[in-house]
């Protein structure tokens, strides 16, 4: 709540490090390990995701430096997320930010480390991708929670802040390039490669309103599951999702206390699980598999969904294999 971050050793019970660098509350925090090098991006409601990068020492000791680089928003920031592409050995971050449909990506910093006593350099704003692209209505939803398919890391679900009910998306990254738009794995045109294929004596006008308009219908055909959850929800709440592990379906919380399954493949509802207190918040969820031993000892597998919830209780859930 205070603006500070903390690096903490759970081993020893001990607090390596510790800093504030956003001025209001961190709502966020995500971590991408690549190598001996860990990216960790906050978002702060003082309008700023900062960029931090640890390396791991030789002798073990890690330290929490400032931060590398801040990317700062005209609006709070809902969520953040290090997303990988094929054949980038750099993550890129993708952000979304209140009263915006947009997901934003940025490029991350490549260069060696910065002197400790230098400011932060600027996060390079890569391109953006609608998530309402033929939407008539000046803002039709704020996207609050992103997590990447445990099967495809191109497919990512989305919860929205629509009103009454939460709205789940399922949808494709379009990764930004220099000459392409990615697609998943498959290449399609970028905007300026539209524009240079059009007729020499099209208008300009009319030039980028053809552009525009493919680059909408690219945008919806990456949209590959518009679901009303009939999860309730108001203004002050706080969407969250999960993917089931072997990405079938999706977990939303609610307002009522009911956890909602979504299945990826026709966006239904297809499970409520109630367990928590009617009317009480959900307020997050995991969900994975854990490594037990079955009767004989044997080592088995179980699919479990862990939710808390405003009414004090963690329900551990065992999801049947369907």
């Amino acid at each position: 709540m205070s603006g500070k971050i903390v690096l903490y050793d759970f081993h020893s019970d001990t607090i390596i490090s510790e800093r504030r660098d956003h001025a209001k509350y961190i709502v966020k925090i995500v971590t991408y390990e690549d190598g001996g090098v860990t990216w960790i991006a906050t978002a702060g409601w003082d309008a700023k995701v900062l960029l931090y990068r640890i390396e791991n020492q030789e002798n073990g000791k890690i330290e929490l430096e400032r931060p590398i680089a801040v990317a700062t928003q005209p609006t709070n920031p809902e969520s953040i997320l290090f997303v990988k592409q094929d054949g980038v050995t750099t993550p890129m971050l993708i952000t979304t930010r209140r009263d915006s449909t947009f997901i934003f990506y940025y490029e991350l910093p490549t260069n060696s480390p910065r002197e400790s006593n230098t400011e932060p350099v600027e996060l390079v704003l890569k391109g953006r991708q609608n998530l309402a692209p033929h939407s008539n209505a000046w803002i039709a939803f704020t996207p609050c929670a992103m997590a990447i398919s445990p099967r495809d890391p191109y497919l990512l679900a989305v919860a929205t802040s629509s009103m009454p009910h939460m709205k789940l998306i399922i949808v494709r990254l379009l990764f930004p390039g220099p000459e392409t738009l990615q697609f998943g794995s498959a290449s399609q045109p970028s905007v300026a490669s539209l524009i240079d294929s059009l007729d020499s004596t099209t208008s300009p006008q009319s030039a980028q309103a053809r552009t525009a308009l493919a680059l909408q219908d690219r945008e919806a055909a990456a949209i590959q599951v518009h679901s009303t959850t009939l999860a309730p929800q108001t203004q002050y709440s706080t969407p969250a999702l999960a993917w089931r592990p072997n990405g079938s379906g999706v977990w939303v919380n609610s307002d009522d206390g009911v956890v909602r399954g979504i299945e990826t493949s026709t966006g239904k509802v297809v499970s409520a699980l109630n367990g928590h207190d009617l009317g009480s918040k959900i307020r997050c969820l995991w969900a994975g598999t854990v490594d037990l031993e079955d009767r004989e000892g044997e080592a088995a597998k179980e699919e479990w969904l862990v939710t808390g919830g405003f009414d004090q209780k963690l329900i551990v859930w065992r999801i049947e294999q369907v």
